[in-house]
């Protein structure tokens, strides 16, 4: 009569002897400190899923393996975490966990030196907009750079990091134990970029300025010169002469923001930015997403000003969970825990968002006499040699409005210190903006200066034991 099999969430200490039918999900060497090495393993059996575990199998020299055909066993199995609990702070941090991302940024590089560890820290971007900071060190982080520097590589770059460890709501490689995937062949990652805009697909991750001291390689741009490429650079006072939607490049102050009916967000895609046709109901997105719940996504919209010049600036739902660095489905819930539900209540944190000075590519829509945030950056120095460099003045000559960046071949668009891409309109049906993601390039058309004097606008606001993560 054949033993019966164990399950392994049902391993105690009880006894010594237990029967196990299990995939060997990953397998990795480690050394001591002994220099003695050995394997460690994952394992899986027919109920797929990770279990929250205290114990450790040990094989023993009484221990006997052998090869079977385990049919009910899946191959392989990835069990990614949300971001927005990450930044929500809904993680256990005693657990292994795996990460799928686009990195959107390089944060920093410090070089093998002596003393120093190589570590590479990029921004990774989920379908959602959530942004995490991402840490590989040693051999991951070289193995990013080697990528990155290899001029055949373009375009937006995934990576996938299993057994990544948590703390302080950032992820990095574990010691040992952890696979760094940089745009594989395999179904998650090809997935995870056909799922991208298909701007943000070819667009290949920028430094932030305070990385570019220890950067060994990689584009010969500037950050600003990036970030100005393809856009017409102007001061707040020529906006209001626009007449197409353009896309620019200026430096403004936030003040205020621009009460609407609609209140500080809206219902979402879990997925993408766009607007669920009923907040209460599930509904399948163009995107292709199965939406149960549509969550709360930011779109606020702020006064900015510059002199005595004001515009209205739209932020959408990733620029400001990067600055007020939390998610609106988080902000929202904690209003409602707190027994408030009212969209046009605005919470005090959004004051964070308020009397910054920074420099904004947008696309300025004078239809409806405002401009949609594509990317920004706060850094005091970025701000500065922006303003200083390419914002010229209305007594200047038309022909230097535009002042451009040559159109250098392979000039990637950056994003910078508190980056993030506000293409998408979940309002298309109020706003008629346009909801796809497109990167405007410049064509060498002109812009229609015809005087029409500056709107001012006013606006009030109202009042080392390390577990799997479960995949659900």
């Amino acid at each position: 009569m054949s033993r019966k099999v164990d399950s392994v969430k049902d391993i105690n200490d009880s006894k010594e002897t237990w029967c196990l039918a299990v995939r060997i999900m990953d397998v990795w060497s480690v050394v001591n400190n002994k220099g003695i090495e050995h394997l460690e393993m994952i394992v899986m059996d027919s109920l797929w899923k990770v279990c929250d575990h205290s114990k450790k199998i040990v094989f023993l020299g009484g221990t006997t393996m052998k090869a079977i055909e385990l049919q009910n066993i899946p191959p392989k199995g990835y069990f990614f975490k949300d971001f927005g609990e990450i930044l929500q702070g809904k993680c256990k941090t005693d657990r292994l966990k795996d990460i799928i991302g686009a990195v959107s940024e390089i944060n920093h590089i410090q070089s093998n030196t002596p003393g120093k560890k190589v570590v590479v820290s990029v921004v990774l971007k989920d379908l959602k907009g959530n942004c995490i900071n991402c840490n590989l060190w040693e051999i991951y982080g070289s193995k990013f750079l080697a990528y990155y520097n290899d001029t055949k590589n373009n375009g937006a770059i995934l990576i996938l990091l299993t057994h990544a460890m948590l703390k302080d709501g950032q992820v990095s490689n574990a010691w040992s134990g952890s696979k760094l995937l940089i745009n594989e062949d395999i179904p998650e990652i090809q997935d995870f970029m056909s799922k991208l805009p298909t701007n943000e697909q070819k667009e290949k991750p920028t430094q932030s300025a305070k990385s570019l001291s220890n950067w060994s390689g990689g584009s010969q741009y500037s950050p600003v010169e990036r970030f100005v490429h393809n856009a017409k650079c102007m001061s707040l006072s020529q906006f209001c002469k626009i007449k197409h939607e353009t896309l620019c490049v200026t430096v403004a102050t936030t003040l205020k923001f621009a009460v609407s009916k609609y209140g500080w967000f809206y219902y979402g895609c879990t997925r993408c930015s766009s607007k669920a046709p009923n907040p209460e109901k599930a509904y399948e997105c163009s995107c292709g997403q199965k939406v149960e719940q549509p969550i709360p996504r930011y779109k606020i919209e702020i006064y900015v000003s510059n002199g005595e010049s004001k515009y209205r600036f739209v932020f959408w739902d990733s620029e400001c969970a990067a600055i007020l660095g939390m998610t609106a489905e988080f902000m929202h819930n904690s209003m409602v825990e707190n027994g408030e539900d009212d969209p046009m209540v605005y919470p005090d944190e959004l004051e964070m968002l308020l009397n910054k000075k920074m420099a904004f590519r947008v696309k300025v829509q004078p239809t409806f006499s405002q401009a949609s945030v594509w990317k920004l950056c706060d850094d005091e120095a970025f701000v500065k040699e922006i303003e200083n460099d390419y914002i010229v003045e209305d007594n200047q000559s038309k022909t230097e409005y535009a002042k451009l960046v040559p159109n250098k071949e392979n000039l990637e668009t950056s994003a910078q210190t508190l980056s993030a891409s506000g293409e998408n309109d979940p309002e298309s049906i109020i706003l008629m903006t346009p909801a796809k993601d497109v990167v405007i390039a410049d064509k060498g058309e002109e812009v229609d200066f015809e005087a029409s004097g500056a709107t001012q606008l006013s606006g009030t606001k109202p009042s080392k034991k390390l577990k799997i993560e479960p995949s659900s």
